[in-house]
């Protein structure tokens, strides 16, 4: 017999999915997933301007998935991992939840 646990994803899981889903934000996160970069870097590799890769790295920065670290005159950031594994566990769990409840249809009153 199937439990009826539920598997909920916390708010910030539902931000990770909702900040990746616009697509600079996504290749922002895909070119840290290389390794840190300055937004320079990021401006170059994006050709997105200044002030919109900006935007998009302090809503990243608030939502846990980067962090920012001066280097000289330049401030790098860096992707942290854990925000998306949390978020792919999440994803993970309702999938499997799917799976295990497929044939689980309710009956109309």
């Amino acid at each position: 017999m199937v439990s009826n646990q539920r598997v909920l994803m916390s708010s910030i899981e539902v931000d990770v999915i909702r900040l990746l889903g616009d697509p600079l934000r996504r290749h922002i996160v895909e070119l840290l997933a290389q390794g840190p970069a300055c937004t320079c870097h990021l401006v170059t590799d994006t050709g997105a301007k200044q002030p919109a890769v900006s935007h998009h790295l302090k809503a990243l920065k608030e939502a846990g998935l980067v962090t920012s670290e001066p280097h000289g005159r330049y401030t790098y950031y860096r992707l942290l991992p854990d925000a998306l594994d949390a978020t792919a566990q999440g994803l993970t769990g309702l999938a499997e939840s799917a799976r295990l409840r497929a044939d689980n249809r309710r009956e109309c009153p």
